[in-house]
C-alpha cells in the first residue's frame, strides 16, 4: 500500500473489524489477541492448541477468502534478500521478547485496554518503523 491508494473508508472497516475481532475472541476465550505471543503457546504449549491453531489459520485463510469474494489481487512483495529478511525476523523476535508482547498484543490489545507499557512499545515500535524505513528507502543501495 502507498499513501496514493489509502482510503479512509475502507481503513475504518479494517480497524472496526479487527476491534471487534479483538472482543469476539476475549469473549469467547478470555485471552488477548497477540499474533506472536498465540504462535509461540501454540508450538510450545498444549493448552488451548486447538484454539490457536484456529486463529493462526484464520489469519492465512482470510486473505484468500477476501480476494475470492472481491476478486481483487493482493500484491505483497517481499525483500528478494533472505539475509535482510532473516535478520529483521530476528530483530522482531528479540523486541517481542523484549517487551512481553508484539506489535499486534501490545498495539490492538494493550492500548485498547489504555497499558501503559502498551502504549510505550507501540510508540516506540512504530518510530523505529518510520526510521527503519526511512534507512531503508533512502540511505541503503540496492
Amino acid at each position: 500500500m502507498n499513501i496514493i491508494n489509502f482510503t479512509p473508508i475502507s481503513a475504518l472497516t479494517g480497524g472496526v473489524i479487527i476491534g471487534f475481532s479483538v472482543i469476539v475472541f476475549f469473549l469467547l476465550n478470555g485471552r488477548l489477541i497477540g499474533v506472536s505471543g498465540i504462535a509461540n503457546k501454540f508450538v510450545i504449549e498444549k493448552n488451548n492448541r486447538f484454539d490457536n491453531f484456529l486463529f493462526l489459520i484464520g489469519l492465512i485463510i482470510g486473505p484468500i477468502l477476501y480476494k475470492f469474494f472481491t476478486k481483487q489481487e493482493i500484491n505483497i512483495v517481499i525483500s528478494d534478500s533472505f539475509i535482510l529478511l532473516a535478520f529483521a525476523g530476528l530483530l522482531v523476535g528479540i523486541g517481542t521478547k523484549i517487551s512481553g508482547g508484539c506489535t499486534s498484543g501490545h498495539g490492538i490489545s494493550g492500548v485498547g485496554r489504555f497499558s501503559l507499557r502498551s502504549i510505550v512499545a507501540t510508540i516506540t515500535f512504530m518510530t523505529v518503523g518510520v526510521l527503519t524505513v526511512f534507512l531503508k528507502s533512502f540511505l541503503w543501495v540496492d
